[in-house]
């Protein structure tokens, strides 16, 4: 009797495993089609090419979390205005869900539709946040909004919470655009974002990143901005490619110790060296 007693007991606990093991399996594969979807949200809301402008050159990276369901609402965007000048913008939702990814698209493409309406990065951020805020949801989202005329290199930008562009000149200088900015879209109502002008000069050079980029528990966001800093410095003095530098920057995101969404967009005035 007692050995009978052993063997169901062993027969019990073997059948418990496998509905465990099968429950775990159930998990897993709707996790991951999960991320998949929030993925494929993610990619399908962003652009597939970027504007071309005589002397202008652009050069982007992402890269989505992708590390359980931590899959957030970075974006980037550059789209030609009906001025000839481009409209360019980088920014991040709050969260990381399908939610978030979705909200991010709603996000870009209020930017981009009302760029056409008004592209003064101020107003536009302004319009953007209340348009945000009739929609009733309960994320916001940090933006930086840059409007650059390619004929003359003069960049206007405003920012909504996000962390500031950082800027590099052929003969040597860079630094962190000095701007006061406003709070996230979507908070609160009636709220203005003051813009400052700033001026690319022949081969200089402006990377507007996320916070996935440079903050993190393994850096500080000091730390990181001046990491990408000295890069864009380099890049800068030495003539590298946009795409050169946007890879380097993006390279950089690995030490900021998290699994977070990193997108970059670098833009690159033309000077006397190659840059592409």
């Amino acid at each position: 009797m007692p050995r009978k007693r052993s063997t169901d007991d062993g027969d019990e606990l073997l059948a418990r495993l496998g509905s465990l093991t099968a429950q775990a399996r159930e998990r897993a594969e709707l996790q991951r089609t999960q991320v998949e979807l929030a993925i494929a949200l993610q990619r399908g809301m962003l652009p597939r090419d970027l504007p071309s402008a005589p002397g202008l050159h652009l050069a982007v990276r992402y890269a989505p979390a992708c590390y359980g369901l931590n899959v957030g609402g970075d974006w980037y965007d550059a789209f030609p205005l009906p001025d000839g000048r481009v409209g360019l913008s980088i920014g991040d939702v709050q969260g990381h869900n399908i939610e978030a990814a979705a909200f991010m698209g709603q996000v870009r493409a209020g930017l981009r539709a009302l760029a056409f309406a008004t592209g003064e990065p101020g107003e536009l951020l302004a319009r953007t946040n209340d348009l945000l805020l009739s929609l009733g949801s309960e994320l916001f989202a940090t933006c930086t909004f840059v409007r650059v005329d390619p004929a003359t290199g003069v960049l206007e930008s405003a920012r909504a919470g996000h962390i500031p562009f950082v800027w590099a000149t052929a003969d040597g200088k860079s630094g962190v655009v000095e701007d006061e900015g406003g709070p996230p879209l979507g908070i609160q109502r009636g709220v203005r974002y003051p813009v400052v002008r700033h001026r690319l000069t022949s081969g200089g050079l402006c990377v507007l990143l996320t916070d996935g980029v440079v903050e993190g528990p393994s850096l500080s966001v000091e730390d990181g901005l001046e990491q990408v800093v000295r890069l864009a410095g380099i890049a800068a003095v030495a003539g590298l490619e946009s795409q050169a530098l946007a890879a380097a920057v993006i390279k950089g995101a690995e030490s900021v110790g998290h699994e977070d969404d990193a997108a970059v967009l670098v833009v690159g005035l033309d000077g006397p060296g190659p840059r592409r």
